[in-house]
Parts: structure tokens; C-alpha cells; sequence
């Protein structure tokens, strides 16, 4: 089995994954886009578990671009309605595998209703000390940057930082992901060799992983197959082989 290939002593502390192909999923079987984010709800599940069991300490899901606002409305409307019920389901299983729900992104564009039922999720799960499962929602990376420069800025103005004390760490700390590490690997399904503005920051050296399968039929198994890939690299971050040696 691949998971015991895997080592647990390796093992990158975040994963972040882009959720890509659901919609031509569904195509493939002759159903609407919507069948495919349903069967998507069940990869994400699938998914979560595996990294619990292998004890990961983050993991980041692209679930909703500040792009897809722009998608048909009918179809946004069913992925927030689809969202809220899927959230209310999964409260158990967060608890059953002490998974703390956190969100990043534009949290204010969502439906009232979805925000409820998210901040109703993130706060009975607040407690918990294993995954750290973020949602990226209403999400855009370029805008995260923005609100990052925009927030040093107005520190500057009103003389709470020096221009001299803006480093990688203090930008990093206005982020979204303030509070979690950077992601070491990173996730793309369907085949697209695309980062869509995702994480821009962030993965500047993490590890990218591709692969041919859509969302809803990536499980468990194809996510050790992704760390154990990603355990076989030599990360050099700008250093030789020898120097690392």
C-alpha cells in the first residue's frame, strides 16, 4: 500500500489542493455541472479523513474563486445551497476527527445563510487540536496581496511601523493565513497546469503536484501518492544538492 511507503517523519506540515474538474465530470456522465460538485463533496470527505490519518497538520481546499462569482447563476446558487447543506453535515465528522474548520477570503460576499452556517461550523470546531481544514471562499490571491500592502500601509500612516521594518514576515503576517505555515505541496487535479490565484505568496517553494484526475474521483489513496511523491523530492530552496548534504 502506498500509505506505508509513506514517511511520517517527512511528511509537509500544509497541503493546499485546487479542486479542479468538476463540472466536466459531470459532462462525462451526461448530468449538469451540479451533479459533479455534489460527487466533488464526496472527495473532499474522502480526502479529509486520509490527511487525518496520516496525523497532517494543514490542509487548504480551493473551494470557491472570487472568479466563480461570475460563473451561471443558477449554478453559484446551487453551490452555496449545496455549501450550507454540506457544512451542517459535516459538523460530526469534524468532531468525530477533531478537525478545527477555519475560512480565508471576501467571507462578506457570501449568503447570509452560507456565512451562518460557516462562522456556526468554525466556532463549534474551534476547540478541536488535530487538521486545520481551510475553506478558500470567495477567494483571489492577488486581492489577499492588496488588502496585505493596504494593511502595512495604513500601520505606516499611523505610525505603528517603520518602512524599514516591512520584511517577508511582516507581509506575511497581513495575510489571510497568518496563523498557519506555508503549504509545501501543492495539489492540482484535472489535469491543468495552472495556479489561478491561488495562494501566489504562499507557495512561492512549495512542491506542485499535478495530476489527470478530476476532483470527484480523486480519494485518499491519490493524496499519499502526491506526498510520497513529494517526499522523493530534494527541496534546495536556492541551495546546491552538496550544500545540502
Amino acid at each position: 500500500m502506498v500509505k506505508d511507503q509513506i514517511d511520517l517523519l517527512k511528511m509537509p506540515r500544509h497541503i493546499a489542493i485546487i479542486m479542479d474538474g468538476n463540472g466536466r465530470w459531470a459532462k462525462t456522465k451526461g448530468k449538469l455541472r451540479v451533479f459533479g460538485h455534489h460527487n466533488g463533496v464526496i472527495a473532499v470527505r474522502d480526502v479529509v479523513e486520509g490527511a487525518c490519518e496520516l496525523g497532517l497538520g494543514y490542509l487548504t481546499l480551493y473551494t470557491f474563486s472570487s472568479e466563480n462569482w461570475n460563473r451561471p447563476k443558477i449554478e453559484v446558487n446551487a453551490i452555496m445551497e449545496l455549501m450550507v447543506s454540506t457544512i451542517h453535515k459535516e459538523i460530526n465528522t469534524f468532531m468525530q476527527n477533531n478537525v478545527r474548520l477555519n475560512a480565508i477570503g471576501d467571507l462578506d460576499m457570501l449568503p447570509s445563510k452560507c456565512n451562518r452556517e460557516l462562522h456556526n461550523a468554525i466556532e463549534k470546531t474551534s476547540g478541536n487540536t488535530g487538521l486545520v481544514l481551510t475553506l478558500a471562499l470567495s477567494y483571489s490571491s492577488r486581492r489577499e496581496i492588496l488588502h496585505a500592502a493596504k494593511s502595512i500601509a495604513l500601520k505606516v500612516q499611523k505610525g505603528e511601523l517603520s518602512v524599514d521594518d516591512i520584511n517577508d514576515e511582516v507581509f506575511s503576517q497581513n495575510l489571510y493565513t497568518y496563523n498557519m505555515p506555508d503549504p509545501e505541496l501543492m495539489i492540482r487535479t484535472s489535469g491543468e497546469y495552472r495556479i489561478s490565484n491561488y495562494l501566489l505568496w504562499q507557495i512561492a517553494y512549495a512542491e506542485l503536484y499535478f495530476t489527470q484526475k478530476l476532483w470527484p474521483d480523486f480519494r485518499r489513496e491519490d493524496l499519499f501518492e502526491a506526498i510520497l511523491d513529494y517526499q522523493k523530492r530534494e527541496r534546495r530552496f536556492g541551495l546546491t544538492s552538496e550544500q545540502l548534504n
